[in-house]
C-alpha cells in the first residue's frame, strides 16, 4: 500500500532521503502553500512534514481525512495543534536531538569569542585601528564554568569545556552527586554555581521557575568579573538586570544568542562594548538542518512500516474500552505527580505508583506516564509529554515502578504515588469520589480531603493551639484570601499539616514570613 507524504516546508534533500528510499511512500513537495491550498491538498495525504512555517491548525487537521502522522523537523511544536491531533488519533513526532551538537558548539564558540574579545577586535580592525592593548582577554584554562541545566546540550557543553581544561560545576534538578562524579564535574545548588563560576552558561527550558533565573539578586551573588553566556532560551536572563550588572562592572561581559523578544533590536545591551550577540543561530548549521530532517523522516518511515517511532510528542491511541475506564484518572494522575514534585527540592531517584481496586484490572501505563509527566514538568516544562515521560525518566536515571492490588482500604479505586530522593521519600494518595470528582486523600501519613486544583499552600507545623490562627492572620495581612483549609495530624500535639486553597498564585518568596511564625516548619506553594 502506498502512503502519501506531504512536505509543506523546505527540507534539505539529504534530510528526506529516507522517504525517497522507502518503496511504500509517495512524496508530495509543495512549499509556500496558501492556507486555502493547504486545506485542499491535505484531504488525501497520510502524513505531513513541516518546519515552523506551516501552521497545522485544527482546521487543517479536520480537513485531512486520511491524516495519520504529523512530523516537525525541529524541536518545538508550537505550530501544530497537539490537542486536535490527539483527538483525531494522529501521532505527532519531532526531532529533539538534531540540533544538540550545533547548539553546544555555538555555546563554546560564543564563550571563546567573549573571553578573547574577538568580535570587538575585528570591528576595531575593520575601521582601520591596529589596537592590541584594548582587547586583552582571558584564558579558559583553569577557569570555572558554571552550567545551569545539564540536559543534552548542557552535557555536551560540559564535555567540550573539560576539553578546554576548564573546571565545571553544574546544577540540574536531576543531577545527583554520583552522576556528577562520573562526569568528573562539581555538583551544587544554583547558589553554589553562581558563587563559584568565572563563566556561567544556562541550558534550561523557559518555565515559570526559570524566567529571569539570572536576575538582579542572582548577579549580586556572582563573582566580580563573571561572564555570562545564553544560547538556550530568551527570558532566562533578566536583560535589564544584566545591563545594569555590566554597567556597574559586576559582570565583565555577556554572549547572547537568544532574547526575550525577537527580533532583538534597540535594547541598550547591544550598545555595550562588553556584549557580543548573534541572531538566534544556535541550530543554524547545515548539519543540524539536515539532522532534524533525517530524524523526522526516519520516524515517518518507521511508522508506516509498523515499527516504533523514536520521538512522539503526543499520546498514542488506546483502545476505547481501556480509555473509558482510565480516562477519568488521567488528570488526577498528573496532578498527583505535580503535587509531589513540589514537596521536595532534592533530586528524585525513584517513583513507585500503587494502583488499588478496579484500576488494578486495567492497563494503567497511560496513568503512569501522566504521573511521571506531572513530576518532571516542574523542571522540563512542555518538553515532557505523555509519551516521552518514562523515556525521560530513564534518561535521568529515575526508576519508575508500578504495583497493583485489589485492596483499597475503603475506596473503590486508589492511586498512591511515592517519590524517593537520596535522603527522604514522600507519598500522596488520590481517588475519584462519585459525583464529587478527584480528591487528594492522604499526604505522607496525614489524612486529608483536598480538591487537587488551583493554588495551594502546603504547610508543615506543630499541632498547637493558635498555629492556624497565626497563619490566617498573616495571610490576611498580605491580602491573601483563603478559599478552603484542611488540617491533618499524626497525633495530638505532634507534627501536622495544613492544606490551604488560596484565590491567587503567590510566589514562594511571598510566603517566607510564614516560616518565621511559632510552630511553623515549612511552607510550599503548589499550583495545580
Amino acid at each position: 500500500m502506498m502512503f502519501k507524504i506531504l512536505v509543506s516546508d523546505p527540507l534539505s534533500e539529504e534530510g528526506i532521503q529516507p522517504l525517497r528510499q522507502a518503496d511504500n511512500l509517495e512524496i508530495i513537495l509543495a512549499t509556500e502553500l496558501s492556507h486555502e491550498a493547504l486545506l485542499e491538498i491535505v484531504k488525501d495525504v497520510d502524513a505531513i512534514l513541516v518546519r515552523s512555517q506551516t501552521q497545522v491548525t485544527r482546521e487543517v487537521i479536520e480537513a485531512a481525512m486520511q491524516l495519520k502522522m504529523i512530523g516537525r523537523a525541529g524541536v518545538g511544536v508550537d505550530n501544530i495543534d497537539l490537542e486536535a491531533a490527539t483527538e483525531h488519533g494522529i501521532i505527532v513526532v519531532n526531532a529533539p536531538d538534531g540540533n544538540t551538537n550545533s547548539a553546544a558548539e555555538h555555546t563554546i564558540a560564543m564563550m571563546t569569542a567573549l573571553a578573547r574579545k574577538i568580535p570587538q577586535a575585528f570591528n576595531s580592525l575593520k575601521i582601520g585601528h591596529w589596537d592590541r592593548k584594548s582587547f586583552i582577554g582571558v584564558e579558559l584554562k583553569n577557569k570555572t564554568l558554571g552550567v545551569i541545566g545539564l540536559g543534552r546540550i548542557g552535557a555536551e557543553v560540559t564535555a567540550r569545556a573539560k576539553g578546554q581544561r576548564m573546571n565545571v560545576i553544574a546544577y540540574d534538578p536531576f543531577l545527583t552527586e554520583e552522576k556528577a562524579k562520573k562526569m568528573g564535574i562539581g555538583f551544587g545548588t544554583i547558589d553554589d554555581v553562581l558563587k563559584a563560576a568565572d563563566f556561567i552558561t544556562v541550558h534550561t527550558p523557559l518555565l515559570k521557575e526559570t524566567r529571569h533565573l539570572l536576575n538582579k539578586e542572582a548577579f549580586e551573588k556572582m563573582k566580580d568579573g563573571v561572564q555570562i553566556i545564553n544560547c538556550a532560551r530568551g527570558g532566562i536572563i533578566d536583560e535589564d538586570a544584566l545591563y545594569n550588572a555590566i554597567v556597574s562592572g559586576k559582570v565583565a561581559g555577556a554572549a547572547l544568542d537568544v532574547f526575550e523578544t525577537e527580533p532583538f533590536v534597540g535594547h541598550p545591551l547591544l550598545d555595550l562594548p562588553e556584549v557580543i550577540a548573534t541572531p538566534h543561530l544556535g541550530a543554524s548549521t547545515k548539519e543540524a538542518q539536515e539532522s532534524v530532517a533525517v530524524d523526522v523522516s526516519m520516524d515517518v518511515v518507521n511508522f508506516f512500516n509498523g515499527e516504533a517511532v523514536r520521538n512522539p510528542v503526543n499520546l498514542p491511541s488506546v483502545s476505547k474500552e481501556v480509555l473509558a475506564k482510565i480516562a477519568p484518572f488521567l488528570n488526577l494522575a498528573e496532578k498527583l505527580g505535580t503535587f509531589l514534585s513540589r514537596l521536595t527540592d532534592e533530586t528524585i531517584v525513584g517513583v513507585t505508583i500503587h494502583y488499588a481496586g478496579e484500576l488494578a484490572d486495567y492497563d494503567v501505563r497511560a496513568l503512569t506516564r501522566n504521573t511521571v509527566k506531572g513530576i518532571l514538568k516542574r523542571n522540563l516544562g512542555d518538553h515532557v509529554n505523555d509519551v516521552n515521560a518514562k523515556f525521560l525518566a530513564e534518561r535521568f536515571e529515575i526508576k519508575v515502578e508500578e504495583h497493583k492490588t485489589t485492596t483499597t482500604k475503603g475506596f473503590l479505586n486508589l492511586m498512591t504515588v511515592e517519590v524517593r530522593t537520596a535522603v527522604a521519600s514522600h507519598r500522596v494518595s488520590g481517588t475519584l469520589l462519585n459525583g464529587l470528582g478527584p480528591r487528594i486523600v492522604k499526604v505522607d501519613d496525614y489524612v486529608v480531603d483536598v480538591v487537587p486544583e488551583g493554588h495551594l499552600l502546603f504547610i508543615k507545623h506543630k499541632d498547637q493551639p493558635g498555629a492556624i490562627g497565626r497563619v490566617g492572620t498573616l495571610l490576611a495581612a498580605k491580602n491573601i484570601n483563603i478559599a478552603t483549609m484542611q488540617v491533618g495530624r499524626s497525633e495530638v500535639g505532634g507534627n501536622a499539616i495544613m492544606m490551604l486553597t488560596i484565590d491567587n498564585h503567590v510566589a514562594q518568596n511571598e510566603t517566607n514570613d510564614l516560616t518565621d511564625l511559632v510552630d511553623i516548619y515549612e511552607v510550599r506553594v503548589i499550583d495545580l
